[in-house]
């Protein structure tokens, strides 16, 4: 097992993963930019080390600098938690170079489950449901009318180095194409450094769900269910669930086999997510793999009793998994309260939290690193916390989960929890009548 783990991250996963190794008798050392100084993070692990000013590209994103800070401490592992450099192949492959072991996917995995073109042909390899669409790469546009006159519109331009919604098109008819085909392009090239697309059929009245999986060196796999993501704002996720209220038992032994099938394809090792589209009819089909932690791993947690980052943990040191698949026996619902402000466009709201009251009782669940006080800096991503209800049933997770946002006080900043408290009382999304479309007819 590790003696000391640098985790090159912040904010609430910095902090969950400082409480997971403190109760595996894990020393951690906690990375900081400028900015985040009086984070809990930094406050909370055993050392610290400023790697920076406030900018992610000087900061959390500079590898050389977090390198340093775990040669210096002598970290023996590296946990990356999610966004910044947790599925960086780079990162990845320096940190093997150096004997540091990376807590995540390797370079090669990365890489591949990274090239959404890629990954979807491994996956189809597999015999791991597709989302029908082009063979590869697009060679130019006279390519691109081709197949969407084959395919049938709509269709659904995807940039291969895409993520979070980025270099991503729908297309409705012939005469939409060209432009969406240019947007897609600059938007990917801008975001990745890649303008290669490709092009699938457009699934209608998806539902985004996802199934978590942990894989260990010995090519073994197992599923931990699934998480319903469909609510979403410009592909971003908003509240996540588990169980999908949209899935049967059949299903679910389905699409957890179909994540199975595909982490033992690629010998995948760690915790990581099986994300499909899944149609009104209940057929899925395979959209992308992510190679990390997800934000809303906490939902698995709560409906299974399992802590999925000292699993990360033990798998990277070389344990063996169980080789069970686990069954949600509870009903968990999670919010991101961020600090927008839902009435003006989801805006920004950074600045200084004036004041700070966080729900408690039965089934409550908080992961947050700010506190009354805390200047939420403008240089990061907004989201502040995640609150996580649990209960025996989905009615009793909405009812408790209304009863805690109406409890939630933070000042001094607009948040998320407006929209979240609407959203518990609308109709559709109580029934679970609900598609990633939700939002676009939505309105507070």
């Amino acid at each position: 097992m590790f003696k000391k783990i640098l985790i090159a991250n912040r904010g609430e996963i910095a902090l969950r993963i400082i409480r997971t190794c403190r109760e595996m008798g894990i020393k951690t050392v906690a990375v900081h930019s400028t900015a985040d100084t009086e984070s809990l993070h930094v406050r909370f692990a055993d050392e610290a080390v400023c790697i920076g000013p406030a900018p992610s590209s000087e900061s959390y994103l500079k590898i050389p600098n977090i390198m340093a800070a775990a040669e210096i401490t002598n970290a023996d592992a590296i946990h990356p938690g999610y966004g910044f450099l947790a599925e960086n192949a780079n990162f990845s492959k320096i940190c093997s170079e150096h004997d540091i072991k990376f807590i995540g996917a390797s370079a090669e995995m990365i890489n591949g489950m990274g090239d959404k073109a890629m990954a979807k042909e491994t996956m189809k390899n597999a015999g791991v449901p597709t989302i029908p669409g082009s063979e590869g790469l697009i060679a130019d546009f006279e390519e691109a009318v081709s197949l969407a006159d084959g395919m049938g519109y709509p269709v659904m331009l995807k940039a291969t180095a895409g993520g979070g919604g980025k270099g991503m098109r729908a297309v409705q008819k012939a005469e939409d194409l060209l432009g969406a085909w240019d947007g897609a392009r600059m938007e990917a090239k801008a975001a990745f450094g890649n303008d290669e697309m490709y092009m699938e059929k457009l699934i209608l009245e998806p539902r985004h769900i996802e199934i978590q999986i942990v894989g260990d060196s010995s090519g073994k796999a197992c599923h931990l269910s699934e998480r319903d993501c469909s609510i979403q704002r410009r592909h971003q996720k908003l509240v996540e669930e588990s169980p999908s209220p949209f899935m049967t038992d059949e299903l679910r032994e389905r699409m957890g086999k179909a994540a199975i099938k595909a982490a033992e394809a690629v010998k995948y090792e760690g915790a990581g997510t099986v994300e499909f589209l899944v149609d009104k009819d209940r057929n899925f089909y395979f959209m992308e793999m992510n190679t990390r932690i997800q934000v809303e791993h906490p939902v698995t947690e709560e409906v299974i009793n399992y802590d999925l980052i000292a699993e990360q943990i033990k798998v990277a040191a070389g344990i063996q998994i169980t080789g069970l698949n686990y069954l949600p026996n509870l009903c968990a619902i999670e919010c991101r309260i961020n600090a927008e402000d839902p009435a003006n466009g989801f805006r920004p709201s950074p600045g200084k939290i004036t004041s700070f009251h966080a729900p408690g009782g039965h089934g409550i669940r908080i992961d947050t690193h700010v506190y009354a006080g805390y200047t939420i800096p403008p240089h990061y991503d907004s989201m502040i916390a995640k609150l996580i209800t649990v209960a025996q049933t989905r009615e009793e997770a909405i009812a408790k989960m209304k009863r805690a946002l109406n409890e939630f006080v933070i000042e001094g900043v607009k948040t998320t929890i407006p929209f979240h408290l609407g959203l518990m009382d609308n109709e559709d999304f109580k029934s679970g009548n609900y598609t990633t479309k939700f939002m676009e007819d939505y309105s507070m």
